[in-house]
């Protein structure tokens, strides 16, 4: 199963109200172990950036002016993209500005169905706790030391840490155990299966425990479900 970690910066909050992309960062997963693949890209977003939005994550006019713009960059977004499921850390921002870009260029858009919000996971895990991303590092002790300002490439790679502890752990899936040719599985199958145990446990019920059950059953006559069969 492919799924891309993805997040983005803006020069606002609303495309609607002129704000645009300025920065994707994307994270492959398979089998929600990280490949090494990675997609990152500055944008120009054709307009000058706000103080409120350099402030968060640093990307000035000068920085940015020679940049590509969004449309020499799609097709090369969405081929990375292709169908995988993607996992973003509130979904709805990151998915209404990429459609808006995509939209404006007449690009195939993203459906929302393809999104999996890590927000919403957290929330529903954590109901009532702080559910940011900071927060969720603190809460599973990922070292964010590192994210002096908000970045794509660096807090795709940090959510793909917290989306696997939301998940269950570093290893959710028993396939991806370490083990004997029987006890793994190659990448996209979901048949690993325990073996048997070489010997088996010794019983640990007591003596007194077996008769004491015994008279049990016997009191609920012949009809008794551990009589049938």
């Amino acid at each position: 199963m492919r799924e891309i970690v993805l997040d983005t910066e803006t020069t606002g909050f609303d495309p609607e109200q002129g704000d645009r992309i300025v920065e994707i960062g994307a994270v492959e997963l398979y089998n929600h172990v990280p490949t090494g693949q990675t997609y990152h890209q500055y944008i120009n977003p054709e307009r000058a950036m706000p103080q409120e939005a350099f402030e968060v994550h640093g990307l000035g006019d000068d920085f940015l002016r020679d940049k590509p713009v969004f449309a020499r960059i799609a097709d090369e977004f969405l081929n990375f993209v292709g169908d995988a499921k993607l996992v973003i850390h509130n979904a709805a921002f990151d998915m209404k500005f990429l459609n808006a870009e995509l939209g404006w260029l007449k690009k195939r858009q993203l459906p929302w169905e393809q999104a999996l919000d890590t927000l919403a996971i957290a929330r529903k895990k954590f109901p009532g706790s702080p559910a940011s991303l900071d927060a969720l590092c603190r809460r599973f002790n990922i070292d964010n030391s590192s994210r002096t300002l908000h970045g794509a490439l660096l807090d795709s790679e940090i959510l793909a840490e917290v989306y696997l502890e939301l998940i269950g752990g570093k290893q959710p899936d028993f396939g991806l155990s370490a083990g004997t040719a029987s006890q793994t599985s190659t990448p996209g199958t979901t048949t690993w299966r325990p073996s048997r145990r070489p010997t088996s446990l010794a019983p640990r019920i007591t003596e007194k425990e077996k008769a004491a059950h015994a008279a049990f059953v016997d009191a609920m006559g012949q009809n008794a479900l551990w009589k049938q069969g």
